[in-house]
């Protein structure tokens, strides 16, 4: 039976030398039965474990067996071999212990496939914990066994809570119902499931997130497991909507604009020689404006960047031009107004004014106090300004417009000096 064993059989004296080696242990560790038997069993052992034997001696000395554990031994040409093993006490008649028996197991290959399993599954855990997503996996049944960490970081729960349907907790009560009907059906039929919906975290925020779920099959096609994820799309969602409003905004602004030009274009005398001249020039003062506010996402833009981008369609006469004031906000509708009358003002001023001449200036102020603002349009070192022969439409550009669209007191004046336009409006009117 010895013999036949695959495990190592050796005996030995208490003090470690060998007395009986069988056929398994010459396998195992490679020393002929002749050549081993006789001497010390710490042949076998490594330098940095000779520890271990002591302890075994000391066990087996007080007549007690050696439990099994896992260590490492020499092989006659040095190698390491891995084993398991068990030292138990031999007695003689009159039970006075007088020698150990050791069986060796080699676990060298369940070491290996241990430590391959080992490594499989750090790497999973690796892989699972460091996604981005939240991941689960359910039995046939869709009861949820196993999450991975990032689960548990978001929601601040544990196993113990969540197992199961625990999850439903963290679920908005406004769709948990929903979204329990429809992952139920999918469990139930075998069906692949998507949802979107939103979670609690730790911190009590709710998140979106878009949510699925895979079964996994054996071979006859039977599903044995189901594999989850959640992917937080909260700003991917936030920002689909804030597209969606652009795109409605956009719309709305593109039909606001060619409702104006359509304006521009009624309301210009079509007679004169420079009716399409002049239509151009008030369609490029608009489209600078509009530049400005494209920079600005639509939203409040300072009155000095709405001039200059009006003086700079002035081209070399923009340095005849002298403007300054505090720091003001118009709302988009505020800054289109005022830009429409500042470039009709600059190409009137161009044409007949004070900008038509070298040694013309324009000064342009405006200011702030009690809830007040004032800007003003004065031209100077230029031709006499005369008053229109008629309203036309560039006049209700400069007067009517920001009048009605700011609630704006609009003043016009033609002096020898140069042509002169003050406005004057509530701050609140501006937003």
């Amino acid at each position: 039976m010895v013999e036949s064993s695959d495990d190592a059989i050796v005996g030995k004296t208490l003090d470690g030398r060998i007395l009986s080696w069988n056929a398994s242990a010459e396998r195992i560790f490679g020393w002929p039965r002749d050549e081993i038997v006789g001497e010390n069993i710490r042949r076998l052992i490594p330098e940095d474990r000779q520890d271990e034997e002591d302890a075994i001696i000391a066990q087996i000395t007080a007549g007690r067996r050696m439990p099994a554990f896992e260590t490492v031994r020499l092989r006659k040409d040095g190698t390491e071999v891995q084993v398991s093993v068990t030292v138990s006490p031999v007695r003689d008649e009159t039970g006075k212990v007088v020698a150990a028996s050791k069986i060796a197991r080699d676990i060298t290959a369940e070491r290996v496939v241990q430590s391959r399993l080992e490594l499989s599954e750090l790497r999973f855990r690796l892989l699972a914990d460091n996604i981005d997503q939240l991941a689960w996996i359910t039995d046939e049944t869709g009861w949820i066994f196993w999450y991975n960490q990032r689960w548990f970081d978001y929601t601040g729960t544990t196993l113990e809570q969540m197992q199961g349907w625990g999850w439903k907790s963290v679920h908005h009560p406004d769709h948990v119902e929903r979204v329990v009907a429809k992952v139920s059906h999918c469990f139930e039929n075998g069906l692949d499931w998507e949802d979107t919906f939103p979670l609690r975290a730790a911190n009590g925020e709710w998140r979106w997130f878009l949510s699925r779920a895979k079964a996994i099959r054996d071979d006859a096609g039977n599903v044995v497991n189901w594999f989850g994820t959640n992917t937080d799309v909260t700003e991917m969602r936030d920002a689909e909507q804030r597209i969606e409003l652009l795109l409605q905004e956009v719309n709305h602004r593109s039909k606001n604009m060619l409702a104006i030009i359509q304006s521009l274009a009624r309301r210009s005398d079509s007679s004169r020689a420079d009716f399409v001249e002049r239509l151009e020039q008030r369609i490029r003062g608009l489209a600078a404006n509009q530049d400005v506010l494209v920079r600005r996402s639509w939203s409040d833009i300072p009155v000095s960047e709405m001039i200059e981008a009006q003086m700079n369609s002035l081209g070399d006469s923009r340095a005849q031009v002298h403007w300054e004031g505090p720091e003001v906000m118009l709302s988009p509708g505020a800054a289109e107004a005022l830009a429409m009358a500042f470039h009709e003002m600059g190409t009137n001023a161009i044409k007949y004014g004070a900008l038509s001449v070298p040694e013309g200036r324009v000064d342009l102020r405006w200011s702030r106090e009690d809830g007040r603002f004032a800007i003003g349009w004065r031209e100077s070192g230029g031709p006499p300004a005369k008053p229109p022969t008629r309203q036309g439409f560039g006049t209700r550009i400069i007067v009517d417009v920001p009048r009605v669209k700011l609630d704006a007191c609009v003043e016009t004046s033609y002096e020898p000096s140069g042509f002169a336009w003050r406005l004057e409006c509530d701050e609140a009117g501006l937003g």
